[in-house]
């Protein structure tokens, strides 16, 4: 198995798949087989489909890297039926989880002495940024 978590799932390698037959079934309208254009694009929109039930099904990933322990295609993504944050999937089937939120910004600086201002930079006499 890879070193790297890059969707080594069963939505992925499924989608994948359906979407290879389709790719070669539009491979052969260029080069003459009539069935093949219409055959292609149903065979590539049903690729899709499968991969966006399996994803939602829970057999997909959250956008981003997986704990190692959940790397195997066996393993089911137990937060799929909430939605994943940033995940279009998600988005498109209703299920919006909201961000966390971000962390606190610090106050401002306080001046070398504790006056409570802010420490400046000063620019020697002569010397310009531009």
């Amino acid at each position: 198995m890879s070193l790297h978590d890059d969707g080594h799932t069963v939505a992925g390698w499924t989608g994948t798949a359906i979407g290879t037959l389709g790719s070669a079934a539009l491979g052969l309208a260029v080069c003459g087989w009539t069935p093949g254009f219409a055959l292609g694009i149903t065979i590539s929109v049903l690729a899709l489909l499968v991969t966006w039930a399996l994803h939602l099904a829970g057999w997909g990933k959250p956008p981003g890297p997986r704990p190692r322990d959940q790397w195997s295609p066996r393993v089911r993504d137990r937060s799929a039926r909430g939605g994943h944050v940033d995940c279009l999937g998600c988005r498109l089937a209703g299920r919006r989880r909201a961000p966390s939120p971000l962390p606190a910004v610090p106050g401002p600086a306080v001046g070398p002495e504790g006056t409570g201002t802010a420490a400046t930079a000063t620019v020697p006499a002569g010397d310009s940024f531009s």
